[in-house]
């Protein structure tokens, strides 16, 4: 038996020595490396190890690279928003005096942020699905509690609107419709994705996100400015080292406040409230103009509800050739659907738009669509004493024969032009000596053809002394003449009885009147 368990042992050497002195050397998946030549000599040897970064020593994986990198996941699902916000982090912390001032500003108003996060439910997930989508920092979902806490409403005293306050010409450049109808600075999903176009875009100009922040809230060409000022004075170039005005010198550090607060809000004694890692919100297509009370009838919520995920929409009709698709909260949006498709009678849209064929009065247009004055200021936001120019288009209800919607032209580019009313009447004033038709209009801040043309004479006529020349002017004009003309009259009259105890003052009374 020894000697069979001697043989045993000698087998499985040899054994052992065949496998590590093959002829083909393998890969790691364990398929033959065809591109090493066979030997039958030489032991193989392992092929050489290529560090994963050759430059140097391993370096831990930052959050930024794990986002980038797109293959590298937690295994654990996010507890709730803040959880999945919390692991976006990849911006550089901000040190600084000011972010600690900001910090105890919000601490010391719980109200104010819970608020504020309560409002933000309904859009932050959204924000930050496109955020990881892009592969950006997750602390700009953040950035609409500095810029309106995250109000779609809020309008700056500069006319920057929206949840991430864009001024007209800025969300015009990013096609964002600016209309009588609706202003998609404040819709959700527009004004977002043009938000973070302008932060991708300034970043690729400055490389760094805390300046592309400071142009965000300053803008570039004033970075930019900035920039090369201190560069030509030998100075850093760094977002605390540029001189800003101080509203863009607390921008950062009220982000990064807020960051911190989020990051850790034990630590400021902050509760935030759960929002849950769910969309709140789905995209439902509309195929006609509706009306908004019914869709929010349909939908089973109130009208405000509505009007917080649809802020865009100007007016009480949703056209559905400007704006097919509307947002309504995850569970009312299958309500929604299977109401509507029940729905078989009646108009979908109580109101239509107009385009005014002619410029015309409040009055003359109320009459022809049929609405009071009243209503049609009311509706279209029309001030006092002023007329609607052709081209506009005005909000009118719709009649029971209408039967086709706005049109996608007037649904994307209608505007409500409007010109003061100026009421004039025919007036007749005396020439002075040497008054032409350009002097006269030049008195009355006329046209010297509208003065020719009154009077049957050329534009580079003279008048008489005292000769009566027609001009029609404001009403109000004509009555500031009157009255001056009255003063005259008056003074005249009251130096005439003057001169009768003085007469010898008279002749120096004309020429005083005159001038005046």
């Amino acid at each position: 038996m020894k000697i069979v368990h001697i043989a045993c042992l000698a087998g499985m050497l040899w054994l052992t020595g065949c496998a590590t002195t093959g002829t083909d050397t393998t890969t790691a998946s364990g398929t033959p490396d065809a591109s090493t030549p066979p030997t039958s000599n030489t032991p193989a040897r392992p092929a050489p190890h290529t560090p994963l970064f050759p430059n140097g020593p391993l370096q831990p994986i930052t959050a930024a690279d794990a986002i980038n990198a797109g293959g590298v996941a937690s295994l654990s699902t996010p507890a709730d928003l803040w959880d999945r916000i919390r692991r976006g982090f990849a911006m550089p912390d901000l040190e600084h005096e000011l972010v600690q001032d900001r910090e105890q500003w919000y601490a010391t108003r719980p109200d104010y942020i819970q608020r504020m996060t309560e409002r933000s439910s309904k859009y932050l997930f959204h924000i930050v699905e496109e955020l990881e989508r892009r592969g950006m920092p997750t602390e700009l979902a953040l950035l609409p509690y500095i810029e309106s806490a995250f109000n779609p409403q809020a309008v700056s005293s500069a006319k920057a609107a929206g949840m991430w306050q864009f001024m007209p010409a800025t969300g015009s450049y990013f096609d964002l419709k600016q209309n009588a109808f609706r202003d998609d600075r404040r819709d959700v999903l527009a004004s977002t994705r043009a938000a973070l176009d302008y932060l991708q875009k300034l970043y690729g100009m400055f490389g760094d996100w805390h300046l592309a922040l400071a142009a965000y809230n300053w803008g570039e060409g004033s970075v930019g400015r900035a920039i090369a000022r201190n560069k030509k004075a030998g100075l850093g170039t760094s977002y605390t080292d540029l001189n800003m005005p101080a509203e863009t010198r607390l921008y950062v550090p009220k982000l990064q406040a807020v960051k911190n607060i989020v990051a850790n809000p034990d630590a400021f004694q902050t509760e935030l409230p759960l929002i849950e890692n769910h969309p709140y919100f789905q995209k439902v297509d509309i195929t006609h103009d509706i009306d908004v009370a019914l869709v929010a009838s349909l939908s089973g919520i109130r009208e405000e509800d509505f009007r917080a995920l649809n802020p865009s929409y100007k007016r009480p009709v949703i056209l559905a050739a400007g704006t097919p698709q509307i947002l309504l909260p995850w569970d009312n949006a299958k309500v929604f659907q299977r109401n509507l498709e029940a729905r078989r009678e009646g108009q979908y849209a109580s109101w239509t738009v107009w385009s005014v064929p002619t410029t015309m009065t409040v009055a003359d247009a109320a009459q022809r669509t049929g609405m009071s004055e009243a209503d049609l200021r009311a509706m279209n936001n029309i001030p006092p004493r002023m007329l609607i120019k052709a081209g506009s288009a005005l909000m009118v209800p719709r009649t029971v024969t209408t039967r086709e919607d706005v049109s996608s032209h007037l649904a994307d580019n209608g505007q409500l032009a409007l010109a003061p009313e100026v009421v004039t009447r025919r007036t007749t004033v005396r020439a002075r000596k040497g008054e032409t038709v350009a002097s006269v209009a030049r008195r009355y801040r006329l046209s010297a053809s509208s003065v020719a043309d009154w009077n049957d004479v050329k534009a580079n006529a003279a008048f008489k002394l005292g000769q009566q020349v027609v001009v029609y002017l404001p009403v109000r004009a004509a009555a500031s003449t009157r009255v001056r003309s009255a003063n005259v009259r008056s003074v005249v009259q009251t130096r005439g009885k003057q001169t009768a105890k003085a007469p010898a003052k008279r002749g120096g009374t004309p020429s005083k009147v005159k001038k005046r």
